[in-house]
């Protein structure tokens, strides 16, 4: 007689079948940007995501920072600017993004994330402190 043992895996940072599937759709549009200089917008996604888009929906020449820690937009060079109309989009396992203009204009933007089943509270940090993040 055989007995047959089966392993659950439960999604986790370093399971790689939780960034193969499709992403769970996480959009917010019209996000109003602060001013340089002001609080800074934290967006937080309640699971870990795959993917991200970031857009900066205003026109002209505008400027957005974007970043993955409060300190990379706000007190260093630790983000990348976002000129109007510009988007960026890439496979990024976090669980915040900040945005902040880049001077004294308030701007709109929008966020679209794929978000995986892993919880937000596996990935602690979402790599504050990290070189080149904050």
């Amino acid at each position: 007689m055989s007995t047959t043992f089966m392993t659950i895996h439960k999604p986790g940072i370093g399971n790689a079948a939780s960034y193969q599937v499709s992403g769970i759709p996480w959009v917010s549009s019209s996000l109003v940007v602060p001013a340089s200089g002001s609080t800074v917008l934290e967006i937080t996604f309640p699971q870990v995501t795959k993917s991200l888009i970031v857009k900066n929906s205003s026109t002209g020449s505008v400027n957005m920072r974007v970043g993955f820690s409060e300190n990379g937009v706000k007190n260093s060079n630790n983000y990348f600017i976002l000129s109007g109309g510009e988007s960026f989009a890439a496979d990024l396992k976090v669980t915040r993004v900040y945005l902040m203009s880049n001077d004294a204009t308030v701007l709109t933007g929008s966020v679209i994330a794929g978000l995986t089943n892993i919880p937000a509270g596996e990935l602690t940090s979402n790599w504050s402190g990290s070189a080149g993040v904050g």
